[in-house]
């Protein structure tokens, strides 16, 4: 007969000197790691409220000095960087869904035994992953479709990544069993049909995580638009953020007392709404992040550790 253990009767187990240290140490340098991770976003919130002198001063530690919000009042006035958040959310609502569809799509096909020629496919991409063309002949070539200064480019490039294919592929591989594609095809069911009703329905996990990677990309993206678009109306968020923090370099080439006066003003101004604009720009992927966060970690788990 054997007895069920209640598990409400538990001994304790008694931690010795070098466990008590241990855990000790973990749970200092944990404490540690979460103030410097969370200090630069804290600063960030309240120097945003704080005058730019009591900044300037180092006054500004722990809380905020002279609280006002006069950065917040031009930030609302600015039509500059209200189209650049418009046009940053165009960006990365049509260039996560471009990219995202993509991603899914190769790593879907590169997942099936019976496509020809897959390996040879694979390794090519991730040769591309260590070997590009180069600035100079990426630019022609999206000069040579016409594609400069346009919404397009901005859309297409950096939307699709090799990494998240395979990740995405290898979701896939270890997910969806080759019974389940059997039975769907002997009810009549093609390999187009079965990736739309079948496999991304159970794949929610890798289309949350692909289109979080995709998604955060767009939104922080500067270098594509600085080099690809000279129209200002084109500009995302983070490229008019760029012209805000390099507003006052041209200090040291002023002469004259008047135009010294007034770019002084406009570096003062910089300086206030620099920390807004950053809270303006990170909070909408800060704010989005904890409903995703369960498929993020499911699907990063399954197409790493598996792989």
């Amino acid at each position: 007969m054997v007895v069920a253990e209640n598990p409400r009767v538990r001994k304790k187990i008694k931690l010795t000197r070098a466990d008590t240290v241990f855990n000790i140490t973990v749970r200092v340098v944990a404490v540690l790691a979460l103030v410097i991770s969370l200090y630069p976003l804290y600063f960030v919130v309240i120097a945003s409220i704080s005058s730019p002198e009591a900044i300037s001063l180092g006054k500004v530690v722990f809380l905020p000095k002279e609280i006002n919000f006069d950065a917040y009042q031009f930030v609302l006035k600015e039509s500059r960087i209200w189209s650049g958040y418009a046009n940053t959310i165009f960006y990365t609502v049509f260039g996560t869904v471009f990219g995202t569809a993509v991603v899914l799509m190769a790593a879907f096909a590169l997942s099936r035994k019976e496509l020809w020629g897959r390996n040879v496919i694979m390794k090519l991409m991730v040769f591309t992953m260590f070997f590009s063309g180069g600035l100079i002949p990426t630019y022609m070539v999206v000069n040579g479709l016409g594609l400069v200064n346009t919404r397009l480019v901005l859309i297409l490039l950096g939307s699709v990544s090799v990494y998240n294919m395979i990740i995405a592929r290898t979701f896939f591989q270890n997910t969806l069993p080759e019974e389940l594609f059997e039975a769907a095809e002997l009810d009549g069911c093609g390999t187009a049909r079965f990736f739309l009703q079948i496999a991304l329905p159970l794949s929610k996990a890798i289309v949350a995580v692909i289109a979080l990677y995709v998604a955060v990309s767009h939104w922080n993206s500067y270098f594509t638009a600085m080099i690809y678009t000279t129209n200002t109306k084109l500009y995302p968020l983070q490229l008019v953020l760029r012209d805000i923090l390099i507003l006052g370099q041209s200090l040291t080439n002023i002469t004259d007392a008047s135009e010294l006066e007034a770019m002084a003003e406009r570096q003062r101004i910089a300086q206030i709404i620099k920390y807004v604009v950053i809270i303006v720009s990170s909070a909408p992927a800060i704010a989005a992040y904890p409903f995703l966060q369960k498929y993020f970690v499911q699907g990063v788990m399954i197409g790493s550790v598996k792989g």
